[in-house]
């Protein structure tokens, strides 16, 4: 195993440094990562968000033929406003072997090994192509995985294996949860608290409607089977209510927040059809009191499970390369759903532990990080 992972350490200084929150431009590190590209002569594609205030890159190195391999990250990160850091979170600092910043670990850590990677890449005589997929919006509902794969199948020759870097402690994971986000607006009727007869309560009519998550979710853990999940079943939550003006004031808009994430047999067409029912059933009771009164339903993500593959070509690759056999699913949501979906064969294999990112002092270890380039280097020797 290398030691000597300054390479990477030089690449995650910069892509840290680059404050890519899903709310801000990261179009300073794509013109970074092009620039590195430039020196090895890579062949990348760059294409825009519809502001043009994201970018997101795709890149080849080797033969123009298909049966390659993707490795695919996502290029924002989640905000630190509110949270306490012990060092600049834009600045990679390192204590006690763990190198600390935003990101480090979901995901430019990945990023990082990728890139250290590429002179060996670019070097070597690779028989099929290394395809390199860098997202924005992933953090936000993976809104640049369609143009993503859009770009790839619109400039290269498909690949046949996608590896996803997100953190997993770099085992080989099969599965994980899909995901659901829901915003439900009621519109009531504003009057004061003294004549509520004359108003339709936005907030009241949303009872029903919490119940339900509330019931679902119990629902869920009561018939839980054997898997590799946690928790081993379906989850769904209210994470934001918003509702109201004043004590003395009928409220005219209540607002919930949904998020589901739901077990790889189920899908989201389960989900929203029910709730769907519901709230149609909530409006008809609305408007029995006031006929402008309504419901809205903003669906804001769909991201579909990935499930297990039969002999799938991704997870032989990863466990060849590895040598993990362990059986891993997990609950948290990614991009590589969306890969498997459109017909690649998928995995998730990357540096790092979920259990860091999106907290204070999010971090990587330098243990991790050998055994990502590890990992890079009996890449390159499969592919060629």
């Amino acid at each position: 195993m290398s030691k000597d992972i300054q390479p990477v350490l030089s690449v995650l200084k910069h892509l840290v440094g680059f404050p890519t929150v899903s709310d801000q431009s990261n179009v300073d590190l794509i013109q970074f990562i092009c620039a590195y590209l430039d020196d090895f002569g890579v062949k990348y594609h760059v294409f825009p968000d519809s502001t043009g205030k994201k970018l997101g890159l795709i890149a080849q190195i080797g033969p123009d033929v298909e049966g390659g391999v993707v490795l695919s990250g996502h290029t924002d990160v989640v905000p630190v406003i509110g949270q306490s850091w012990s060092s600049d979170p834009w600045t990679l600092t390192e204590r006690d072997g763990r190198y600390y910043g935003r990101g480090t670990c979901d995901m430019k850590g990945f990023l990082a090994l990728a890139l250290a990677a590429v002179p060996q890449f670019a070097s070597a005589p690779l028989s099929r192509p290394l395809q390199l997929a860098f997202s924005f919006d992933e953090e936000i509902g993976c809104l640049g995985t369609a143009p993503l794969m859009a770009a790839l199948e619109s400039h290269f020759a498909k690949a046949s294996r996608v590896i996803v870097g997100e953190p997993s402690m770099m085992s080989v994971v099969t599965g994980h949860k899909g995901g659901l986000g829901l915003v439900t607006r009621l519109h009531g009727q504003a009057a004061h608290s003294s004549r509520p007869d004359l108003g339709v309560s936005a907030i009241a009519h949303a009872t029903p409607l919490l119940q339900w998550h509330s019931s679902r979710q119990q629902t869920a853990r009561t018939n839980t089977k054997p898997n590799s999940f946690i928790p081993p079943y379906s989850t769904v939550q209210i994470g934001t209510i918003k509702g109201g003006v004043a004590l003395n004031t009928v409220p005219d808009l209540c607002v919930l927040e949904s998020d589901i994430r739901f077990m790889p047999d189920e899908t989201i067409e389960d989900w929203l059809d029910e709730y769907c029912a519901l709230t149609r059933v909530v409006e008809q009771a609305m408007r029995a009191e006031h006929d402008a009164a309504r419901v809205e339903l903003q669906v804001t993500e769909t991201i579909p499970a990935m499930l297990p593959e039969a002999a799938g070509e991704a997870e032989l690759l990863a466990r060849q390369i590895t040598g993990d056999n362990s059986d891993n699913c997990v609950s948290y949501q990614a991009e590589a759903g969306h890969f498997q979906a459109a017909g690649y064969s998928t995995v998730i294999c990357g540096p790092g532990s979920i259990e860091q990112a999106h907290r204070p002092d999010e971090f990587i270890s330098s243990t991790q990080l050998q055994q990502g380039q590890a990992f890079m280097e009996r890449l390159i020797t499969a592919l060629c």
